[in-house]
């Protein structure tokens, strides 16, 4: 791999961080890890063809450019915390895994059962990761730090909630959520 070749993946997988909180590589393979998948099946499950699924791992390309998988990808991984924390099985999963590969994506903001806690309700790192899908299936982060920093002099909260939520990490978004809160 040349240079030029090398800062354009660099570059991408620097994009992947900011649109969803780590490289595509990283989080792909987590969930192959977590549920017990190959590439050819997690392709499968998130409706991607092998090849791009590659591509997005290796930082060839950098944006999942449909909505609905990017909501199977959130789906997987609420799965895959289920799976870790013993709340689901083996079997089980398999069983959600080809539910989620059947869904066609529909709202970005969904209320199924598995994005709730124990009290019946949704959860704050899924309510942020949905506000996040939301607003990168509409613009990239750049373009949403360029549009918090117009909005900044007019409307400071809403240009925090761009910056947060629509460029931010996950982890920070639920931590800003959470000490607002209070």
């Amino acid at each position: 791999m040349d240079a030029a070749q090398q800062e354009a993946t660099a570059r991408a997988r620097e994009l992947q961080r900011n649109w969803y909180g780590e490289p595509l590589g990283a989080l792909f393979r987590k969930l192959i890890d977590d549920l017990g998948l190959n590439q050819a099946r997690l392709a499968g499950v998130l409706g991607l063809s092998a090849p791009m699924l590659s591509q997005l791992m290796s930082g060839q390309r950098a944006k999942i450019g449909n909505p609905a998988v990017v909501q199977r990808v959130q789906l997987l991984q609420d799965l895959a915390a289920q799976v870790a924390d013993g709340s689901v099985s083996a079997a089980e999963a398999t069983d959600r895994m080809d539910e989620i590969k059947k869904s066609q994506g529909g709202s970005v903001l969904s209320n199924t059962t598995h994005t709730t806690n124990s009290s019946g309700a949704p959860t704050v790192k899924r309510v942020v990761r949905e506000i996040q899908s939301l607003l990168r299936s509409v613009a990239a982060a750049g373009d949403i730090i360029d549009a918090a920093d117009t909005l900044a002099p007019t409307h400071p909260e809403l240009a925090e909630f761009l910056r947060v939520y629509g460029a931010g990490r996950t982890s920070d978004a639920v931590a800003h959520y959470q000490s607002h809160q209070n």
